[in-house]
Protein backbone atom coordinates (compact mmCIF):
# COMPACT_ATOMS: atom_id res chain seq x y z
CA UNK A 1 0.00 0.00 0.00
CA UNK A 2 2.56 2.24 0.32
CA UNK A 3 4.93 0.59 -2.47
CA UNK A 4 6.03 3.96 -4.22
CA UNK A 5 8.11 5.12 -1.65
CA UNK A 6 10.25 2.03 -0.72
CA UNK A 7 12.58 -0.26 -2.29
CA UNK A 8 13.04 -3.06 -0.40
CA UNK A 9 10.40 -5.43 1.89
CA UNK A 10 9.57 -5.13 5.65
CA UNK A 11 11.82 -7.70 7.19
CA UNK A 12 9.77 -10.88 7.30
CA UNK A 13 9.73 -10.88 11.50
CA UNK A 14 8.45 -7.57 11.73
CA UNK A 15 5.90 -7.84 9.13
CA UNK A 16 4.42 -10.57 11.42
CA UNK A 17 5.28 -8.76 13.99
CA UNK A 18 2.94 -5.57 13.18
CA UNK A 19 0.36 -7.22 11.21
CA UNK A 20 -3.11 -7.05 12.60
CA UNK A 21 -5.17 -9.45 10.61
CA UNK A 22 -5.98 -12.43 13.43
CA UNK A 23 -7.76 -9.92 15.60
CA UNK A 24 -9.05 -7.27 13.38
CA UNK A 25 -10.31 -9.41 10.87
CA UNK A 26 -13.78 -8.92 13.10
CA UNK A 27 -14.23 -5.81 11.67
CA UNK A 28 -14.48 -7.72 8.03
CA UNK A 29 -18.18 -6.95 7.87
CA UNK A 30 -17.91 -3.48 9.34
CA UNK A 31 -15.26 -2.44 7.14
CA UNK A 32 -17.12 -3.59 3.77
CA UNK A 33 -20.06 -1.58 4.80
CA UNK A 34 -17.85 1.61 5.40
CA UNK A 35 -16.02 1.10 2.33
CA UNK A 36 -19.54 0.56 0.46
CA UNK A 37 -20.64 3.88 1.84
CA UNK A 38 -18.00 5.47 1.03
CA UNK A 39 -17.41 4.17 -2.69
CA UNK A 40 -21.14 5.25 -3.10
CA UNK A 41 -20.74 8.90 -1.99
CA UNK A 42 -17.30 9.04 -4.12
CA UNK A 43 -19.42 8.02 -7.17
CA UNK A 44 -22.30 10.46 -6.18
CA UNK A 45 -20.25 13.02 -6.08
CA UNK A 46 -18.18 12.65 -9.23
CA UNK A 47 -15.04 12.32 -7.92
CA UNK A 48 -14.13 8.72 -8.44
CA UNK A 49 -15.36 7.62 -12.34
CA UNK A 50 -19.17 6.33 -12.56
CA UNK A 51 -17.71 2.97 -14.02
CA UNK A 52 -15.08 2.60 -11.58
CA UNK A 53 -17.73 3.65 -8.76
CA UNK A 54 -20.26 1.12 -10.34
CA UNK A 55 -17.52 -1.17 -10.39
CA UNK A 56 -16.42 -0.90 -6.64
CA UNK A 57 -19.75 -0.11 -5.13
CA UNK A 58 -21.36 -3.71 -7.21
CA UNK A 59 -18.02 -6.18 -6.03
CA UNK A 60 -18.32 -4.48 -2.65
CA UNK A 61 -22.20 -5.48 -2.19
CA UNK A 62 -21.55 -8.89 -3.35
CA UNK A 63 -18.77 -9.00 -0.28
CA UNK A 64 -20.85 -7.60 1.77
CA UNK A 65 -23.78 -10.39 1.29
CA UNK A 66 -21.20 -12.61 1.70
CA UNK A 67 -19.91 -11.54 5.06
CA UNK A 68 -23.25 -11.28 6.38
CA UNK A 69 -23.82 -14.82 5.44
CA UNK A 70 -20.62 -15.46 7.15
CA UNK A 71 -18.14 -15.64 4.55
CA UNK A 72 -14.23 -14.24 5.08
CA UNK A 73 -12.03 -14.61 2.56
CA UNK A 74 -9.00 -17.58 3.89
CA UNK A 75 -6.37 -15.51 6.16
CA UNK A 76 -4.07 -14.36 3.20
CA UNK A 77 -0.05 -12.98 4.40
CA UNK A 78 -1.67 -9.64 4.84
CA UNK A 79 -1.43 -6.58 7.17
CA UNK A 80 -5.03 -6.04 8.02
CA UNK A 81 -8.65 -5.99 7.60
CA UNK A 82 -8.05 -3.00 4.91
CA UNK A 83 -5.56 -4.97 3.17
CA UNK A 84 -7.80 -8.01 2.66
CA UNK A 85 -10.74 -5.58 1.56
CA UNK A 86 -8.46 -4.26 -1.24
CA UNK A 87 -7.15 -7.61 -2.05
CA UNK A 88 -10.03 -9.15 -2.30
CA UNK A 89 -11.64 -6.26 -4.57
CA UNK A 90 -9.14 -6.64 -6.68
CA UNK A 91 -9.42 -9.97 -7.25
CA UNK A 92 -12.37 -9.80 -8.74
CA UNK A 93 -12.88 -6.00 -10.84
CA UNK A 94 -8.68 -5.52 -11.27
CA UNK A 95 -7.33 -2.03 -11.72
CA UNK A 96 -10.69 -0.36 -11.15
CA UNK A 97 -10.52 -1.47 -7.24
CA UNK A 98 -7.30 0.91 -7.05
CA UNK A 99 -10.51 4.04 -6.94
CA UNK A 100 -11.70 3.00 -3.57
CA UNK A 101 -9.27 4.22 -1.10
CA UNK A 102 -9.61 7.83 -2.70
CA UNK A 103 -10.25 10.68 -0.25
CA UNK A 104 -10.20 8.18 2.70
CA UNK A 105 -6.68 6.73 5.42
CA UNK A 106 -6.40 3.74 7.12
CA UNK A 107 -6.39 6.09 10.23
CA UNK A 108 -10.25 7.37 9.70
CA UNK A 109 -11.05 3.56 7.82
CA UNK A 110 -10.32 1.90 10.76
CA UNK A 111 -12.26 3.86 13.26
CA UNK A 112 -15.08 4.02 11.67
CA UNK A 113 -15.44 -0.02 11.69
CA UNK A 114 -14.62 0.25 15.01
CA UNK A 115 -17.13 2.40 15.96
CA UNK A 116 -19.94 0.24 13.91
CA UNK A 117 -18.58 -2.99 15.63
CA UNK A 118 -19.02 -1.19 19.04
CA UNK A 119 -22.45 0.32 18.29
CA UNK A 120 -23.86 -3.48 17.84
CA UNK A 121 -21.70 -4.99 20.18
CA UNK A 122 -23.94 -2.62 22.85
CA UNK A 123 -26.97 -4.02 21.27
CA UNK A 124 -25.70 -7.72 22.08
CA UNK A 125 -24.66 -7.17 25.64
CA UNK A 126 -27.40 -5.20 26.04
CA UNK A 127 -29.73 -8.03 24.68
CA UNK A 128 -27.39 -10.41 27.27
CA UNK A 129 -28.01 -8.14 30.47
CA UNK A 130 -32.27 -8.24 29.75
CA UNK A 131 -31.83 -12.24 29.40
CA UNK A 132 -30.42 -12.31 32.99
CA UNK A 133 -32.71 -9.63 34.44
CA UNK A 134 -36.10 -11.52 33.04
CA UNK A 135 -34.57 -14.80 34.50
CA UNK A 136 -34.15 -12.98 37.63
CA UNK A 137 -37.93 -11.16 37.78
CA UNK A 138 -39.47 -14.33 37.25
CA UNK A 139 -37.25 -15.69 40.20
CA UNK A 140 -38.85 -12.98 42.23
CA UNK A 141 -42.57 -13.58 41.03
CA UNK A 142 -42.04 -17.67 42.30
CA UNK A 143 -39.81 -17.00 45.05
CA UNK A 144 -39.54 -13.68 46.03
CA UNK A 145 -42.11 -14.23 48.89
CA UNK A 146 -39.48 -16.14 50.95
CA UNK A 147 -37.72 -14.59 53.99
CA UNK A 148 -33.85 -15.13 54.60
CA UNK A 149 -31.41 -12.32 56.32
CA UNK A 150 -29.91 -10.10 54.87
CA UNK A 151 -26.28 -9.51 55.59
CA UNK A 152 -23.67 -6.48 57.10
CA UNK A 153 -19.99 -7.51 57.09
CA UNK A 154 -20.92 -11.09 56.09
CA UNK A 155 -22.81 -11.06 59.85
CA UNK A 156 -27.04 -11.43 59.82
CA UNK A 157 -28.45 -8.31 59.95
CA UNK A 158 -32.09 -7.74 59.31
CA UNK A 159 -34.91 -10.01 57.70
CA UNK A 160 -35.72 -9.65 54.04
CA UNK A 161 -37.59 -11.04 51.39
CA UNK A 162 -35.83 -12.87 48.46
CA UNK A 163 -37.67 -11.13 46.07
CA UNK A 164 -35.52 -7.40 47.22
CA UNK A 165 -32.39 -9.13 47.07
CA UNK A 166 -32.73 -10.28 43.94
CA UNK A 167 -34.47 -7.17 42.86
CA UNK A 168 -31.23 -5.16 43.98
CA UNK A 169 -29.30 -7.35 41.34
CA UNK A 170 -31.76 -6.30 38.69
CA UNK A 171 -30.99 -2.79 39.86
CA UNK A 172 -27.82 -3.03 39.31
CA UNK A 173 -27.88 -4.13 35.93
CA UNK A 174 -30.35 -1.52 35.18
CA UNK A 175 -27.61 1.04 35.56
CA UNK A 176 -25.03 -1.68 33.08
CA UNK A 177 -27.95 -1.01 30.59
CA UNK A 178 -27.66 2.44 30.72
CA UNK A 179 -24.07 2.38 30.68
CA UNK A 180 -24.36 0.15 27.49
CA UNK A 181 -27.10 3.16 26.15
CA UNK A 182 -24.72 5.70 26.55
CA UNK A 183 -21.87 3.80 24.98
CA UNK A 184 -23.71 3.29 22.23
CA UNK A 185 -24.32 6.62 21.84
CA UNK A 186 -20.67 7.66 22.21
CA UNK A 187 -19.74 5.48 19.40
CA UNK A 188 -22.71 6.83 16.89
CA UNK A 189 -20.30 9.41 15.69
CA UNK A 190 -18.71 9.10 12.06
CA UNK A 191 -14.92 9.93 11.85
CA UNK A 192 -14.95 8.96 7.80
CA UNK A 193 -14.01 12.08 6.21
CA UNK A 194 -11.10 12.84 7.93
CA UNK A 195 -8.44 11.14 6.19
CA UNK A 196 -4.76 10.98 8.08
CA UNK A 197 -5.51 13.64 10.56
CA UNK A 198 -6.16 17.28 8.97
CA UNK A 199 -9.31 16.16 6.60
CA UNK A 200 -9.24 15.30 2.97
CA UNK A 201 -8.88 17.60 -0.49
CA UNK A 202 -11.95 15.96 -2.12
CA UNK A 203 -15.45 17.46 -1.77
CA UNK A 204 -16.89 14.63 0.38
CA UNK A 205 -20.31 14.29 1.58
CA UNK A 206 -20.03 13.32 5.06
CA UNK A 207 -23.62 13.29 6.03
CA UNK A 208 -24.30 11.47 2.95
CA UNK A 209 -21.95 8.40 4.66
CA UNK A 210 -23.66 9.10 7.81
CA UNK A 211 -27.00 8.31 6.62
CA UNK A 212 -26.12 5.26 4.60
CA UNK A 213 -24.07 3.99 7.46
CA UNK A 214 -27.18 5.19 10.75
CA UNK A 215 -24.49 7.06 12.33
CA UNK A 216 -26.31 10.09 14.37
CA UNK A 217 -23.54 12.87 13.35
CA UNK A 218 -20.37 13.37 12.19
CA UNK A 219 -17.17 14.39 14.02
CA UNK A 220 -16.15 18.18 14.32
CA UNK A 221 -12.75 18.05 14.45
CA UNK A 222 -10.47 15.73 12.08
CA UNK A 223 -7.09 15.05 14.49
CA UNK A 224 -9.68 14.27 17.38
CA UNK A 225 -11.75 11.61 14.98
CA UNK A 226 -8.99 9.90 13.86
CA UNK A 227 -6.97 9.32 17.39
CA UNK A 228 -10.19 8.95 19.71
CA UNK A 229 -11.19 6.11 21.32
CA UNK A 230 -13.33 7.39 24.31
CA UNK A 231 -16.26 4.76 23.40
CA UNK A 232 -13.58 2.22 23.26
CA UNK A 233 -12.81 3.19 26.72
CA UNK A 234 -16.57 3.88 28.04
CA UNK A 235 -17.53 0.34 26.72
CA UNK A 236 -14.78 -1.46 28.25
CA UNK A 237 -15.61 0.56 31.26
CA UNK A 238 -19.04 -0.58 31.01
CA UNK A 239 -17.95 -3.73 30.72
CA UNK A 240 -15.58 -3.69 33.69
CA UNK A 241 -19.11 -2.26 35.68
CA UNK A 242 -20.91 -4.96 34.72
CA UNK A 243 -18.71 -7.80 35.35
CA UNK A 244 -18.22 -6.54 38.82
CA UNK A 245 -22.00 -6.82 39.65
CA UNK A 246 -21.99 -10.25 37.89
CA UNK A 247 -19.16 -11.18 40.12
CA UNK A 248 -20.79 -9.92 43.45
CA UNK A 249 -24.22 -12.06 42.11
CA UNK A 250 -21.80 -15.11 41.27
CA UNK A 251 -20.07 -14.71 45.04
CA UNK A 252 -23.88 -14.93 46.85
CA UNK A 253 -24.32 -18.14 44.84
CA UNK A 254 -20.98 -19.46 45.96
CA UNK A 255 -21.89 -18.77 49.60
CA UNK A 256 -25.46 -19.69 49.49
CA UNK A 257 -24.91 -22.83 48.03
CA UNK A 258 -22.32 -23.81 50.92
CA UNK A 259 -23.60 -26.43 53.32
CA UNK A 260 -23.01 -23.56 56.33
CA UNK A 261 -25.24 -21.21 54.63
CA UNK A 262 -27.57 -24.11 52.27
CA UNK A 263 -29.77 -21.50 50.96
CA UNK A 264 -29.61 -23.09 47.50
CA UNK A 265 -28.66 -26.09 45.81
CA UNK A 266 -27.30 -26.03 42.45
CA UNK A 267 -28.94 -28.53 39.99
CA UNK A 268 -26.28 -31.08 37.94
CA UNK A 269 -26.49 -28.35 34.98
CA UNK A 270 -24.69 -25.79 37.10
CA UNK A 271 -22.69 -27.68 39.24
CA UNK A 272 -19.73 -30.22 38.91
CA UNK A 273 -18.01 -32.65 40.95
CA UNK A 274 -14.42 -33.48 42.19
CA UNK A 275 -11.73 -35.97 40.88
CA UNK A 276 -11.00 -37.32 43.96
CA UNK A 277 -14.28 -36.66 46.67
CA UNK A 278 -17.32 -38.33 45.22
CA UNK A 279 -19.71 -36.28 47.68
CA UNK A 280 -18.45 -32.93 46.39
CA UNK A 281 -21.01 -30.40 43.85
CA UNK A 282 -18.79 -27.66 43.28
CA UNK A 283 -20.19 -24.31 41.98
CA UNK A 284 -17.26 -23.89 39.04
CA UNK A 285 -19.73 -22.04 37.34
CA UNK A 286 -20.48 -19.25 39.13
CA UNK A 287 -16.70 -19.13 40.51
CA UNK A 288 -15.58 -18.71 36.77
CA UNK A 289 -17.74 -15.81 36.77
CA UNK A 290 -16.41 -14.17 38.99
CA UNK A 291 -12.97 -15.05 38.23
CA UNK A 292 -13.24 -13.94 34.72
CA UNK A 293 -14.67 -10.70 35.59
CA UNK A 294 -10.99 -9.74 36.59
CA UNK A 295 -9.96 -9.98 32.94
CA UNK A 296 -12.48 -7.52 31.96
CA UNK A 297 -11.48 -5.37 34.95
CA UNK A 298 -8.29 -5.69 33.30
CA UNK A 299 -8.88 -5.53 29.50
CA UNK A 300 -10.22 -1.84 30.36
CA UNK A 301 -7.42 -0.90 32.50
CA UNK A 302 -4.95 -2.01 29.69
CA UNK A 303 -6.75 0.26 27.43
CA UNK A 304 -7.26 2.98 29.55
CA UNK A 305 -3.14 2.87 30.12
CA UNK A 306 -2.83 2.57 26.22
CA UNK A 307 -4.76 5.89 25.54
CA UNK A 308 -2.93 7.83 28.69
CA UNK A 309 0.54 8.62 26.76
CA UNK A 310 -0.36 9.18 23.56
CA UNK A 311 0.43 12.40 22.29
CA UNK A 312 -2.59 14.39 19.63
CA UNK A 313 -3.19 12.23 16.24
CA UNK A 314 -2.73 8.61 15.42
CA UNK A 315 -0.25 6.89 16.74
CA UNK A 316 0.26 2.41 15.55
CA UNK A 317 -0.14 2.04 19.13
CA UNK A 318 -3.79 2.19 18.43
CA UNK A 319 -4.25 -1.45 16.60
CA UNK A 320 -3.87 -2.58 20.11
CA UNK A 321 -7.12 -1.58 21.42
CA UNK A 322 -9.34 -3.58 19.42
CA UNK A 323 -8.26 -7.20 20.75
CA UNK A 324 -8.68 -5.77 24.31
CA UNK A 325 -11.54 -4.55 23.58
CA UNK A 326 -12.73 -7.88 21.70
CA UNK A 327 -11.61 -9.83 24.50
CA UNK A 328 -13.91 -7.91 27.14
CA UNK A 329 -17.24 -7.84 25.32
CA UNK A 330 -16.50 -11.55 24.55
CA UNK A 331 -16.10 -12.82 28.23
CA UNK A 332 -18.39 -10.31 29.47
CA UNK A 333 -21.29 -11.89 26.77
CA UNK A 334 -19.72 -15.24 27.74
CA UNK A 335 -20.64 -14.82 31.72
CA UNK A 336 -23.92 -13.16 30.90
CA UNK A 337 -25.03 -16.27 29.12
CA UNK A 338 -23.44 -18.70 32.31
CA UNK A 339 -24.85 -15.91 34.67
CA UNK A 340 -28.34 -16.75 33.00
CA UNK A 341 -27.88 -20.16 32.98
CA UNK A 342 -27.43 -20.84 37.14
CA UNK A 343 -30.13 -18.07 37.94
CA UNK A 344 -32.45 -19.88 35.81
CA UNK A 345 -31.59 -23.90 37.57
CA UNK A 346 -30.58 -22.98 40.92
CA UNK A 347 -32.72 -24.33 43.40
CA UNK A 348 -33.78 -21.75 46.17
CA UNK A 349 -33.97 -23.78 50.44
CA UNK A 350 -37.25 -21.91 51.93
CA UNK A 351 -36.69 -23.75 55.05
CA UNK A 352 -32.64 -23.23 55.64
CA UNK A 353 -32.82 -19.65 54.78
CA UNK A 354 -35.97 -19.28 57.11
CA UNK A 355 -33.94 -21.26 60.22
CA UNK A 356 -31.65 -18.50 59.45
CA UNK A 357 -33.59 -15.68 61.04
CA UNK A 358 -33.79 -18.27 64.27
CA UNK A 359 -30.31 -16.65 64.85
CA UNK A 360 -28.12 -14.19 65.55
CA UNK A 361 -31.23 -11.73 66.98
CA UNK A 362 -31.71 -9.71 63.41
CA UNK A 363 -34.98 -8.13 64.48
CA UNK A 364 -33.66 -6.31 67.23
CA UNK A 365 -33.40 -3.43 65.39
CA UNK A 366 -37.62 -3.47 65.65
CA UNK A 367 -37.19 -3.11 69.62
CA UNK A 368 -35.81 0.21 69.22
CA UNK A 369 -38.02 1.08 66.77
CA UNK A 370 -41.12 0.43 68.61
CA UNK A 371 -39.81 2.31 71.89
CA UNK A 372 -38.86 5.59 69.26
CA UNK A 373 -42.56 5.71 67.65
CA UNK A 374 -43.88 5.67 71.85
CA UNK A 375 -41.79 8.40 72.60
CA UNK A 376 -38.16 7.64 73.52
CA UNK A 377 -35.26 9.14 72.40
CA UNK A 378 -33.49 6.48 69.36
CA UNK A 379 -29.99 6.37 71.31
CA UNK A 380 -31.80 5.25 74.49
CA UNK A 381 -34.04 2.93 72.85
CA UNK A 382 -31.10 1.36 70.95
CA UNK A 383 -29.37 0.75 74.43
CA UNK A 384 -32.27 -0.94 75.75
CA UNK A 385 -32.71 -3.32 72.58
CA UNK A 386 -29.24 -4.28 73.19
CA UNK A 387 -30.10 -5.28 77.06
CA UNK A 388 -33.09 -7.14 75.50
CA UNK A 389 -30.45 -9.39 73.34
CA UNK A 390 -28.25 -9.80 75.71
CA UNK A 391 -30.80 -11.16 77.99
CA UNK A 392 -32.21 -13.14 75.75
CA UNK A 393 -28.84 -14.43 74.68
CA UNK A 394 -28.32 -15.54 78.00
CA UNK A 395 -31.73 -17.57 78.64
CA UNK A 396 -30.95 -19.26 75.34
CA UNK A 397 -33.90 -17.59 73.83
CA UNK A 398 -35.04 -15.95 70.81
CA UNK A 399 -36.57 -12.45 71.15
CA UNK A 400 -40.09 -14.62 69.35
CA UNK A 401 -39.84 -16.77 72.93
CA UNK A 402 -39.70 -13.85 75.17
CA UNK A 403 -43.00 -13.64 77.60
CA UNK A 404 -45.02 -10.68 78.20
CA UNK A 405 -43.38 -11.08 82.11
CA UNK A 406 -40.13 -10.49 80.55
CA UNK A 407 -40.74 -7.87 78.18
CA UNK A 408 -42.47 -5.97 81.01
CA UNK A 409 -39.01 -6.51 83.43
CA UNK A 410 -37.13 -5.60 80.55
CA UNK A 411 -38.66 -2.23 79.68
CA UNK A 412 -40.03 -0.85 81.95
CA UNK A 413 -43.61 1.01 81.14
CA UNK A 414 -44.80 -0.92 78.82
CA UNK A 415 -48.62 -1.64 78.61
CA UNK A 416 -50.44 -4.74 77.34
CA UNK A 417 -50.51 -2.76 73.81
CA UNK A 418 -46.90 -1.90 73.80
CA UNK A 419 -45.40 -5.51 74.89
CA UNK A 420 -48.19 -7.00 72.30
CA UNK A 421 -46.78 -4.55 69.60
CA UNK A 422 -43.30 -5.66 70.39
CA UNK A 423 -44.07 -9.11 70.15
CA UNK A 424 -45.38 -8.46 66.56
CA UNK A 425 -42.70 -6.52 65.70
CA UNK A 426 -39.85 -8.92 66.59
CA UNK A 427 -41.05 -11.77 64.29
CA UNK A 428 -39.12 -12.02 60.81
CA UNK A 429 -42.85 -11.66 59.37
CA UNK A 430 -43.36 -8.25 61.33
CA UNK A 431 -40.09 -6.54 60.76
CA UNK A 432 -40.01 -7.27 57.12
CA UNK A 433 -43.58 -5.58 57.40
CA UNK A 434 -42.31 -2.46 59.13
CA UNK A 435 -40.49 -1.50 55.99
CA UNK A 436 -43.18 0.00 54.25
CA UNK A 437 -41.33 2.63 52.26
CA UNK A 438 -40.37 3.26 48.98
CA UNK A 439 -37.06 1.29 48.44
CA UNK A 440 -37.86 -1.47 51.37
CA UNK A 441 -38.56 -4.82 51.50
CA UNK A 442 -41.76 -4.62 52.90
CA UNK A 443 -43.69 -6.95 50.47
CA UNK A 444 -45.80 -4.32 49.23
CA UNK A 445 -42.72 -2.41 48.32
CA UNK A 446 -41.27 -5.24 46.07
CA UNK A 447 -44.45 -6.07 44.38
CA UNK A 448 -44.09 -2.43 43.36
CA UNK A 449 -40.52 -2.42 42.74
CA UNK A 450 -41.08 -5.65 40.67
CA UNK A 451 -44.03 -4.62 38.54
CA UNK A 452 -41.69 -1.13 37.59
CA UNK A 453 -38.51 -2.95 36.85
CA UNK A 454 -40.74 -5.59 34.87
CA UNK A 455 -41.63 -2.78 32.61
CA UNK A 456 -38.27 -1.17 32.28
CA UNK A 457 -36.84 -4.31 31.03
CA UNK A 458 -39.79 -4.45 28.53
CA UNK A 459 -38.88 -1.31 27.69
CA UNK A 460 -35.52 -2.25 27.28
CA UNK A 461 -35.87 -4.86 25.42
CA UNK A 462 -38.02 -2.64 23.29
CA UNK A 463 -35.49 -0.22 22.63
CA UNK A 464 -33.05 -3.68 21.82
CA UNK A 465 -35.61 -4.56 19.04
CA UNK A 466 -36.33 -1.74 17.41
CA UNK A 467 -32.41 -0.68 17.00
CA UNK A 468 -31.72 -3.99 15.70
CA UNK A 469 -34.39 -2.99 13.33
CA UNK A 470 -33.34 0.26 12.20
CA UNK A 471 -29.27 -1.69 11.78
CA UNK A 472 -31.12 -4.19 9.44
CA UNK A 473 -33.03 -1.82 7.42
CA UNK A 474 -29.57 0.24 7.58
CA UNK A 475 -27.67 -2.32 6.40
CA UNK A 476 -30.32 -3.40 3.33
CA UNK A 477 -30.41 -0.22 1.87
CA UNK A 478 -27.07 0.28 2.25
CA UNK A 479 -26.49 -3.02 0.31
CA UNK A 480 -29.49 -2.21 -2.11
CA UNK A 481 -27.69 1.19 -3.16
CA UNK A 482 -25.30 -0.54 -5.21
Amino acid sequence: MWGGRFAGALDPRLARFTASLATDVRLWPYDLRASLAHARMLTDAGIIPADAGHQVTSALAAMLAEADAGTVPPAADLEDVHTLIEAELARRIGEAAGWLHTARSRNDQVVTAFRLWTKEACLTLAAAVVALQEVLLQRVEREGHLLLPAYTHLQRAQPLLLGHHLLAYVEMFRRDLDRLRRTREAADVLPLGSGAAVGVSFPVDRQAVARMLGFGRISDNSLDATSDRDFALEFTGALALLSTHLSRWAADVVLWSTEEFGFVVLTDAVSTGSSIMPQKRNPDPAELIRGRSARVVADHLALHELLRGLPLGYHRDLQEDKSLVFAAADTAREALEAATIVAAEMQFRAERMRAALDAGYPTATEISDVLVTRGMPFRAAHRLGGQVVRYAERQGKLLTDLSAEEWSGLIPGLDAAGIRRLQEAVTPEGAVAAKDTPGGTAPRQVSSAAARAAEEVRRARAWIEEARAQERHIGEALRASA
